[in-house]
């Protein structure tokens, strides 16, 4: 053990002064392969497969031929293969180490959840399909429905919305359709929401048609309830809460501030991307919350998929149950799920949020991660998660600069600063030096509320060995740049691909292939 490795923790021993290796004729680095462009590899000339002039020559003739080159490489099948093979390596995924992506919760996916969800009666289930033909995936549905509604406290939940944003918009759609009941659309425009709520919150507001009014944070990173409570009025339809929120805080004032917002007339929207928190021990409806979307890609470790498909079902108030947008599944008097689909049957619904009922798929998955917990195995899933993130916190904090570390325990993640960095060092260059390191950044610069801001989200799936391996790294890459070293600049060294121009990537990236 040591100042930088307390956990005692062994890295490994090999060498990486300059010098310990050279170039190799081919690119190569052991298994680690460079690999061109898929267009580099192939001829645009060629076919990866030899047809004879005259096959099928009949039917091709009967049918439009085009005017101009398809403009693909011509690939063998081991050239395909072999080719996403190698990228597939360069990728990193949770099931090669830990994903610090604070507010993203990436965490283990259980292949018991896999296997479920590629049963034929699920797998292969057609949304078109007549209603008699899909009971057993319409009970999925309601079962996970209902679970829901229980670890919520509240009266209905909407779960055709796809994932996190969509979800949001549900809500914020479900209150412009009350508010309309209530002959108030007109007047109450404003939406409030406070600068430690998701940064898709105000977006979502915006988008929605409502005008966003930020609410400051206090010195402890939290909520400034005085200037939540000064700004309400006639005008403001709601407000939108990310509890805990994006500094790993539990907004302890939530039900005083859902009391004060119903006082004035307005809803309460809660951001429940951070749900893997608090499941099983705090329910969002007994803190006064109308509307909740709950990320079954992050609490019930459904697959984020590269982006996708997500599902956000958003759970409702009493007083929001009734403008659910359709479908909808629901049990009749026997106990039977059903689906309605005819606006007739649902009067006061906004409307629809897609095509169909969602993402069955993920339904599947979610409950039976749900029923292999079970109530007392999803109360232990936040314990763990929050136990994890405070062990981070209090192994890095001598370290790194934590700027809420004396607001109390964080939640399911901690957050850090690039605060008493060496001139000209910041938080980009510890992300780097974790690729080196083999780990996948954390979520940087966000949230903006914190300068240099390193969010950290271990989630309950790592052991302590994983975590002490990643602190371990952290601190060795915290005295490197405190210390100023050089060296940290140049990360990553030994990722397939060195540091990029990320600014000129997102603000002009190329997305066609043109030959030189």
């Amino acid at each position: 053990m040591n100042d930088l490795n307390p956990s005692g923790w062994r890295p490994s021993t090999g060498s990486s002064e300059p010098g310990a290796w050279r170039p190799t004729v081919t690119g190569h680095r052991a298994l680690e392969q460079d690999e061109p462009l898929l267009f580099e590899i192939g001829s645009l000339d060629g076919c990866g497969v030899d047809f004879d002039e005259d096959d099928g020559a009949e039917m091709l003739d009967a049918l439009p031929r085009r005017t101009t080159p398809v403009a693909l490489p011509g690939l063998s099948e081991p050239e395909a293969v072999r080719h996403y093979t190698r990228l597939s390596r360069q990728n990193y995924a949770i099931d090669l180490g830990l994903f610090p992506l604070g507010s993203c919760t990436m965490k283990h996916n259980p292949r018991l959840n896999e296997k479920v969800a590629r049963m034929p009666g699920f797998a292969s289930v057609h949304p078109l399909q007549p209603q008699q033909t899909v009971e057993g995936a319409l009970e999925v549905i309601a079962q996970l429905a209902d679970w829901l509604v229980a670890l919520t406290g509240m009266a209905s939940v909407a779960m055709t919305p796809k994932a996190g944003a969509h979800g949001e918009l549900c809500g914020l759609l479900a209150i412009r359709a009350a508010l309309e009941a209530r002959g108030e659309a007109d007047a109450r425009r404003v939406i409030l929401v406070p600068e430690s709520a998701h940064g898709t919150n105000p977006a979502t507001a915006a988008f929605a048609g409502f005008t966003v009014a930020p609410i400051p944070a206090n010195p402890d990173g939290r909520i400034d309830l005085a200037a939540l409570l000064e700004r309400l009025g006639d005008d403001v339809a709601g407000v939108m809460i990310t509890n805990p929120n994006t500094c790993g805080l539990f907004e302890r004032d939530m039900k005083t501030i859902a009391d004060a917002v119903h006082a004035a007339g307005g809803y309460v929207y809660c951001d429940g991307a951070n749900f893997n928190a608090v499941v099983g021990r705090v329910r969002p409806g007994d803190l006064g919350v109308d509307a909740m979307h709950i990320n079954l890609h992050k609490t019930f470790s459904t697959p984020h998929g590269g982006g996708g498909p997500g599902a956000g079902p958003v759970v409702l108030s009493q007083a929001l149950a009734p403008f659910a947008p359709l479908p909808m599944v629901v049990r009749d008097e026997a106990g039977k799920p059903r689906l309605i689909e005819d606006p007739a049957e649902r009067t006061d619904a906004f409307g629809r949020m897609c095509a169909f009922h969602g993402q069955m798929g993920m339904f599947t998955r979610a409950l039976a991660y749900i029923l292999t917990h079970g109530a007392d195995g999803l109360r232990q899933v936040s314990g763990d998660a929050v136990l994890n993130a405070n062990y981070l916190l209090a192994s890095l904090k001598d370290v790194l600069d934590a700027p809420f570390a004396e607001s109390g325990a964080c939640m399911h993640e901690a957050l850090f600063s690039d605060a008493g960095f060496a001139e000209g060092f910041s938080t980009l260059d510890l992300a780097k030096g974790l690729i080196d390191e083999g780990f996948h950044p954390m979520t940087v610069y966000f949230p903006l509320v914190v300068h240099g801001a390193m969010l950290v989200e271990p989630t309950e799936t790592e052991s302590k060995a994983a975590l002490d391996q990643f602190i371990a790294a952290m601190r060795d890459l915290a005295r490197r740049a405190k210390d100023g070293d050089p060296a940290l600049k140049a990360a990553p060294v030994h990722a397939p691909r060195r540091r990029l121009d990320e600014t000129l990537a997102a603000r002009k990236p190329r997305l066609v292939w043109k030959e030189a």
